[in-house]
């Protein structure tokens, strides 16, 4: 399962850390995998052309981002991530682990 770990403080999204495989098919079939990585790279990118600064760190099967420059956009795109996710989720059950903590 993916598990999308979302965060923010005084109730904007301000990041994200996501991990795992979502477990629909084997690895490079994956079409809910897929579709989050690719969610992922597109979020990360429109951050990064906006100005928000997104520092981002990219690991064995994890990537985080870090908004450095949050404001009431950067929190519109990540809410419009995280409603993506929950479709995914709707479309391929028992995927993705959804969970946004304050931080």
């Amino acid at each position: 399962m993916i598990r999308a770990d979302f965060f923010g403080s005084e109730g904007k999204l301000r990041g994200f850390s996501f991990s795992g495989h979502s477990g629909y098919a084997e690895a490079g079939e994956d079409v809910a995998c897929a579709a989050v990585s690719s969610a992922v790279q597109l979020t990360v990118n429109i951050l990064d052309s906006l100005g928000f600064e997104p520092d981002v760190s990219v690991g064995e099967n994890i990537i985080r981002c870090v908004i450095k420059k949050p404001d009431s956009a950067s929190d519109v795109i990540m809410e419009q991530l995280r409603l993506h996710f929950e479709a995914i989720l709707e479309e391929f059950p028992n995927t993705i682990n959804i969970t946004i903590s304050e931080v």
